[in-house]
């Protein structure tokens, strides 16, 4: 019998029969993880929706940026100490992490994907880690699927997915399982059988709807179901409160990544600020915000072996509109948060807002690739070589001198 290529809607469709919640099924990506062996530990979080970066990490030392923006540079914003730059407010929860040296940032860096402006197209590139047109790049596997791959020793451990989004960036040769830890998933044993007759013919299904099973397992005998969510979630009891929405997936990231995972991804929405952009950018830095608090909680003493790289997929307009907010731009701004990081400093050369300096008279020039800096982290945290980084991880990647990122 020929195999068809399996659907959403059709697996959708068959969980919806048996009760189940699609969260929890295993070809639903939003958060996965890897084990490798080392200690260093990597957490990539795409912001989806074009995160404005001269909103979150203002350039108040330029000349033009007032002008710019007559509404959104004004109000209270937090000095880094260097006279140039200046923190979006809702970030000030972060402030100490800046002041110990764990908090950088990276500006006027993007992806090769350029002009089209498409959220959709952007966030492809972003994960796949390719350049647009290039030979093979149709393809579009996951940059970090393809780390995985290049680290020795490195392997696939069961992968988690928190929600119901596709992280492409892990999609790939190394197989993934998904996990909801919200959802009770446990099946009797009349659906293990109707599962298995239904997809026996179906290898792709019936090896996911194995490896599910097994995982739902393995957490029941480690006590996942029976003991406090917070401790499930990897956060201590105490009586501190269950992390719920973003900060939950933060959390459940923490205590697998204190076991045997090393890599995390996940990906957080609400960035696409076209309109009252003083009014709904603040949510969602507050939430991105508590999410890293989250990890830096939940990772206790291996905060110090990790690193959070927060991407998007452009920037905005450097001019802001006339409903208060910004339109798809192109060079953006990248996060970086963790104890292994070298932080304390914004890195990337600035290269002004004067109209003559700015990308097709309207955006953030970039200076440059954002997959440098993901990959001189990669070649610090990994020890992978150069040669590795630029032709496979990231093909036609020139990485440039190293920022020294990493300690």
């Amino acid at each position: 019998m020929s195999l068809h290529t399996p659907t959403r809607r059709g697996i959708l469709r068959s969980l919806g029969a048996l009760g189940c919640s699609a969260a929890a099924w295993p070809l639903t990506t939003a958060v996965t993880f890897a084990a490798a062996p080392t200690d260093a530990r990597l957490v990539v979080i795409v912001l989806r929706g074009g995160m404005d970066g001269l909103d979150v990490l203002r350039p108040v030392g330029d000349p033009a940026f007032a002008a710019l923006r007559p509404t959104l540079a004004t109000g209270e914003a937090l000095p880094l100490g260097n006279g140039f730059f200046a923190l979006h407010p809702a970030l000030a929860p972060l402030l100490p992490l800046w002041q110990a040296g764990e908090l950088g940032f990276a500006h006027a860096v993007a992806t090769p994907y350029r002009d089209k402006r498409s959220h959709f197209d952007g966030q492809d590139v972003l994960e796949a880690g390719t350049v647009p047109g290039a030979p093979g790049e149709a393809f579009r596997d996951g940059w970090l699927n393809r780390m995985i791959r290049a680290v020795p020793g490195m392997r696939g451990e069961s992968a988690y997915a928190i929600g119901r989004e596709n992280m492409k960036i892990l999609a790939g040769a190394v197989e993934v399982s998904s996990w909801a830890p919200e959802i009770r998933f446990r099946l009797t044993p009349q659906a293990e059988l109707l599962l298995e007759r239904l997809y026996r013919d179906h290898p792709l299904f019936m090896s996911a709807q194995s490896r599910a099973v097994r995982l739902m397992a393995e957490l029941e005998t480690e006590g996942g179901f029976g003991a406090p969510e917070e401790e499930v979630m990897g956060m201590g009891g105490g009586g501190r409160p269950r992390p719920r929405g973003d900060a939950a997936l933060a959390a459940f990231a923490a205590g697998r990544l204190n076991g045997e995972a090393r890599i995390a991804a996940f990906s957080l929405s609400g960035w696409d600020t076209h309109r009252n952009q003083a009014t709904a950018l603040p949510g969602a830095l507050a939430r991105l915000a508590e999410v890293i608090e989250t990890l830096r909680q939940g990772l206790g003493g291996n905060w110090g072996r990790t690193a959070v790289l927060a991407m998007t997929e452009f920037g905005r307009t450097v001019r802001e509109n006339g409903t208060r907010g910004t339109d798809h731009g192109t060079g953006g701004l990248m996060l970086m948060a963790g104890g292994a990081l070298r932080g304390g400093q914004v890195h990337g050369r600035w290269p002004g807002l004067d109209e003559a300096s700015l990308y097709d008279r309207r955006d953030l020039l970039p200076t440059r690739d954002v997959r440098a800096y993901a990959a001189w982290a990669l070649r610090g945290l990994f020890g992978l070589e150069r040669a590795v980084l630029e032709d496979d991880v990231f093909p036609l990647l020139d990485m440039g001198d190293d920022p020294k990122i990493v300690l």
